[in-house]
């Protein structure tokens, strides 16, 4: 049987911040999440998350996590207290617990496995993770034989110069037999200069303890202030960037653009310099995205252009040209071949094949048919200052510039719209509209100006 732990008790007073350290965000997603997501793949019998500060904003955040139980720790006295207190609920277990840490958040699922499956292979009372680091500040350092066995761990507050020589670090990730371990957790002291107990203790008291060196030094980065958030989120990024650039993605500059691991790609898409993605998004093959663009939740098709603009919540049929300087929110379609140009807005609106709106216009709660040309300038006004309303543009039809198209309103098929118009009555089809002042001119005006 395996249970896990993770430790996501503490203050996280170096983050100088508001929420727990553990929800810090990397790519959008919190740090504690990470580390949860990494270890749902080994199917655990029991998951626990240790909490103490601010527990109650730990929980709301996680509770869409299945069979994920809360266990108190207050006050907080370190690693060794934390797990001290899983002695009670896991009073009849028999198995396996592997301790994670909350605010270590880019480990891999296939590193879990392969801790877990050494300390199964070599029967030890506790593997754990270590690497070698060039600059070993503030790791515990590991002192080990050359089969691995460990004889204890030291704190590197609690290190002498020459033991600070030393660059194998500890992780802080172990996998303990769990009925070895709960005979020697209340034996944990607090003689340390920082008087906590110290779950790393555990390792001299064992019968046999075992460490397993990783290769890449990020995947246990610890986060304890936000330049080393900032440094994860760049480990982070440059993963991402290099598993699609290895699956048929070109990255101008790679370094300035991010993503999530909610976005997918297709192969011959072209990410140019200062384009971001977030939350869901799926870019199929072909398209060309930025310079300078932003794409939220978004689901683009085959060869869709775009440059300098936002796109949130949209979706975008094949071979769609937007931009430059387009903003597209919430509930915008464009269907295939349409073109937004610069200075558009589209809200909540449908944009049918061909369609062109090239210039300065806004578009809410639209329903624009095949092949409309959009003059620029063109408005429709849905909100009226309590409800907004629908407009309904037929195929073919077009608008002169500067036109005004007050909801409710349709206007039917092959319909033109005069420049200058404000319509406020349907359109039949085929018609032409003209909804504007007569045009008044003043002789010598000029002139008269001049004299007063």
């Amino acid at each position: 049987m395996l249970a896990v732990a993770i430790l996501a008790a503490g203050k996280g007073t170096r983050m100088k911040s508001a929420l727990p350290k553990v929800l810090q965000t990397l790519a959008e997603t919190s740090m504690v999440e990470r580390v949860l997501n990494s270890c749902s793949g080994l199917n655990p019998d029991r998951k626990f998350l240790i909490v103490g500060h601010q527990a109650e904003k730990v929980k709301e955040k996680l509770i869409h996590f299945p069979k994920l139980e809360f266990v108190i720790q207050t006050p907080q006295k370190g690693t060794g207290h934390a797990i001290q207190q899983l002695l009670k609920v896991l009073r009849d277990f028999k198995g396996e617990l592997l301790v994670l840490n909350g605010d270590v958040p880019l480990l891999k699922s296939e590193t879990l496995r392969r801790l877990i499956n050494e300390h199964r292979r070599s029967n030890a009372s506790v593997t754990f993770l270590t690497t070698k680091l060039s600059n070993p500040k503030g790791y515990g350092r590991v002192f080990a034989n050359k089969n691995r066995e460990v004889s204890r761990i030291i704190e590197d507050r609690d290190c002498s110069e020459e033991q600070k020589l030393n660059k194998l670090v500890n992780s802080g990730i172990y996998c303990f037999n769990w009925d070895q371990l709960a005979k020697v957790l209340p034996n944990l002291s607090t003689e340390n200069n920082q008087r906590e107990i110290y779950l790393t203790d555990t390792v001299a008291m064992l019968p046999l303890s075992m460490h397993l060196e990783v290769e890449d030094p990020g995947e246990i980065k610890g986060i304890n202030n936000r330049h080393q958030l900032s440094q994860c989120e760049r480990l982070l990024q440059e993963r991402l960037r290099e598993h699609w650039m290895e699956n048929g993605v070109t990255f101008i500059d790679p370094s300035s653009c991010t993503l999530n691991e909610n976005c997918t790609f297709g192969i011959d898409v072209i990410i140019e310099p200062q384009t971001h993605f977030r939350g869901n998004c799926r870019i199929n093959n072909g398209c060309k995205i930025g310079p300078g663009s932003l794409i939220i939740n978004s689901d683009l098709g085959e060869s869709v252009s775009i440059l300098y603009s936002v796109v949130n919540e949209a979706i975008i049929e094949n071979n769609v040209s937007i931009g430059p300087f387009a903003n597209l929110r919430p509930g915008t379609k464009l269907d295939k071949c349409s073109k937004v140009g610069n200075f558009v807005e589209i809200k909540n609106s449908s944009i049918g094949e061909k369609t062109k709106v090239n210039h300065l216009s806004y578009l809410g709660d639209a329903k624009i048919g095949k092949e409309v040309n959009i003059g620029a300038g063109t408005i429709t006004a849905n909100y009226d200052g309590i409800n907004k309303h629908p407009t309904i543009i037929g195929d073919k039809s077009k608008t002169g510039a500067n036109s005004v198209l007050v909801a409710p309103i349709n206007l039917g098929s092959k319909v033109t719209v005069g420049a200058g118009s404000t319509l406020t009555k349907n359109v039949p089809n085929n018609a032409l509209a003209i909804g504007r002042s007569k045009q008044l001119i003043k002789e010598n005006w000029f002139s008269k100006e001049s004299q007063s």
